[in-house]
């Protein structure tokens, strides 16, 4: 029900999904069946694979999370969480209000590893396919335990939203060499390269390799992902605007845009990678859409839950985290040592 369209873009968007997957996934619908019936009428082929839940309330955009929790219980979002959480569904998506999502998620499901937010996962844009970048904005502060937990739980979903098999890992920082960036940085360096966990990890990288592709999960903190997410989202904007007036400032210029429509379309999708981002180490699976989503990117934001749903994803996780609460213990000053 939430998203800046509601029901007018996500039933569409499940139509597309319904395509893509295997005729056994279905769908809870959980919203208004006054809105949300008439969409599904112009789809009858999707009609045996839907089921709608109805609820009268919903989280609206611009509520603040500590009221939505207040007065969450019933509503669409909060009964999708709790289908998660009961078994019934495998995954829930939403297009709505984010803070929300994210302290009913916390809420419903639990986290299953000390985390306070579930970290946001963005997908970057790059030569071949897309770079996994986590936090980009829900936990501003982070110590190297924080970090070592966030380069598993992106390597593990990277292999099961894209398809790599050993997705390689690296530590956003000033510089490559070890002797940069803070302490909370380095220390995460050190455990990572340490080689207790099933991960390929590569060390430090900069900014630029972003794009490069040179590894495929890139870790840094809340604070510095989103500011990195922030200004790569202008520049794309501006290198839109400018390409766009260039090539309509006059007759010979349009005339080679309509050429080039095609090309030029690749080159928005390239710019415009997928508006969906799981929030991660949560007691199930979570997917939020952008709230401006297209049916597109609903569709792409289901087939990332399934892909996530049907996977080892969250096994994989705990196997890693159970590591690094050892290896974290290990560190640790012993029982009685005098500590300064």
């Amino acid at each position: 029900m939430g998203g800046d369209h509601g029901p007018g873009v996500l039933v569409p968007g499940v139509a597309r999904a319904a395509e893509r997957l295997a005729a056994g996934v279905g769908f809870l619908l959980h919203g208004d069946e006054a809105r949300l019936a008439p969409e599904l009428a112009r789809y009858p082929a999707l009609k045996p694979r839907v089921e709608i839940r109805h609820t009268a309330t919903m989280v609206a955009m611009d509520e603040k999370p500590a009221q939505a929790l207040r007065r969450s219980k019933g509503t669409s979002m909060w009964n999708a969480l709790e289908a998660v959480k009961t078994g019934e569904a495998q995954a829930a998506i939403t297009a709505g209000n984010t803070g929300a999502l994210m302290a009913l998620s916390k809420l419903i499901l639990r986290m299953s590893v000390d985390i306070e937010r579930p970290p946001l996962v963005a997908s970057w844009p790059r030569d071949k396919g897309v770079t996994t970048v986590l936090d980009v904005g829900a936990n501003v502060d982070c110590d190297a335990e924080r970090l070592v937990e966030f380069a598993i739980l992106g390597e593990a979903f990277h292999r099961a939203a894209h398809g790599v098999a050993r997705p390689t890992v690296g530590i956003l920082n000033v510089g490559s060499e070890d002797m940069k960036g803070h302490e909370e940085v380095r220390e995460a360096h050190r455990i990572l390269r340490e080689g207790r966990f099933d991960l390929d990890y590569r060390g430090f990288i900069e900014g630029d390799d972003l794009t490069k592709g040179t590894v495929d999960v890139v870790v840094t903190d809340g604070f510095t992902g989103n500011i990195t997410l922030k200004a790569a989202e202008g520049v794309a904007r501006f290198i839109t605007a400018e390409l766009r007036a260039a090539l309509t400032s006059t007759l010979p210029a349009q005339l080679g845009a309509v050429l080039a429509r095609g090309a030029l379309r690749a080159f928005q999708n390239k710019l415009n990678p997928p508006r969906a981002a799981p929030l991660l180490g949560l007691n199930g699976v979570v997917v939020k859409a952008h709230g401006g989503a297209s049916e597109r990117d609903v569709a792409d934001a289901i087939g990332m839950a399934a892909d996530l749903a049907q996977s080892d994803f969250a096994a994989e996780i705990e196997r890693n985290m159970r590591k690094l609460t050892a290896a974290v213990g290990e560190s640790s000053p012993a029982d009685g040592a005098a500590k300064t």
